[in-house]
């Protein structure tokens, strides 16, 4: 049994841990954004990403992740 597996509640496999679903003290790049927003990796969805970022911080990758 490893730490992961561990961590996972018996009957719940499957379930993406919490920390791994949100941002909280992780750098976010505009990169994460533009994925995490189902856009293609593009010179204009890096910019839109670099803008949102400037405009509304962690809270913008936080808005398009479950």
């Amino acid at each position: 049994m490893n730490a992961e597996s561990a961590a996972r509640p018996e009957g719940h496999e499957g379930i993406t841990p919490d920390r791994l679903l949100h941002t909280a003290g992780a750098e976010v790049t505009a990169e994460d954004l533009a994925l995490a927003s189902g856009r293609d990796l593009t010179p204009e969805s890096i910019e839109w990403a670099r803008r949102r970022l400037a405009e509304r911080g962690r809270a913008a990758v936080e808005e398009q992740l479950p």
